[in-house]
């Protein structure tokens, strides 16, 4: 069908634009398209990462208790395989527990550190609290108390200040020992269990329990 001069002109137009912009315009939408399948294609990775993560993080629950070198075994895997995932900070942290219960300190230690290096803030924070821990056991306190003396997030401000008092109370450092177990219960929830404990170590080393604001 033959077209009107209006429409050759609207096509002259397009076919100018083409030799102009379409190159660019198919390399613009060749782009988007591999960033979409990229990106879908990640997600796919990440959902498939943390399904076979699941499945070692339950085969090494079933382990704990029972086998701490199976469980350590494990946690070695999902770490270097799936490290990416929250499971691999779950597996540290539940077998540096498993490590402590059965006295190997070395392994347990060494769970903790990697959360302290590849865990998100929250694991961070408490895998410092409990590493400081095994530390003061081992009376290792300038190391313990560094990892408690930087300012913690804010919901573990009372658990840091907590095992600071525990660290300073070991140095026999009372007066500096009562100052962390006060900015503690401070810092805790008036509905903690945990308070009464804190109290009572306050208390063990002289220390005076600060009277609840009404």
């Amino acid at each position: 069908m033959a077209y009107d001069l209006e429409e050759q002109e609207q096509l002259a137009t397009l076919k100018a634009w083409w030799a102009k912009y379409g190159n660019m315009s198919t390399w613009v939408v060749i782009a988007g398209l591999a960033a979409y399948s990229g990106w879908t294609g990640w997600n796919y990775y990440q959902r498939s990462q943390a399904a076979n993560a699941s499945v070692l993080f339950e085969e090494m629950q079933s382990a704990v208790g029972k086998d701490n070198a199976k469980v350590l075994r494990a946690a070695g895997d999902i770490e270097s395989k799936f490290g990416s995932t929250a499971y691999a900070q779950m597996a540290a942290m539940a077998a540096a527990k498993s490590s402590f219960d059965t006295k190997d300190l070395k392994s347990a230690k060494a769970q903790l550190q990697w959360v302290i290096e590849h865990g998100n803030e929250e694991y961070k924070a408490i895998a410092q609290i409990r590493l400081a821990g095994v530390l003061l056991d081992e009376k290792a306190y300038d190391e313990a108390l560094k990892l408690v003396s930087a300012e913690p997030l804010p919901q573990f401000k009372a658990a840091a200040a907590d095992r600071k008092g525990d660290i300073l109370a070991a140095q026999n450092k009372l007066e500096e020992a009562r100052a962390a177990y006060k900015a503690a219960l401070e810092a805790s929830d008036k509905k903690n269990p945990g308070r009464q404990l804190i109290q009572l170590k306050l208390e063990s080393i002289g220390g005076t329990v600060p009277e609840e604001k009404a």
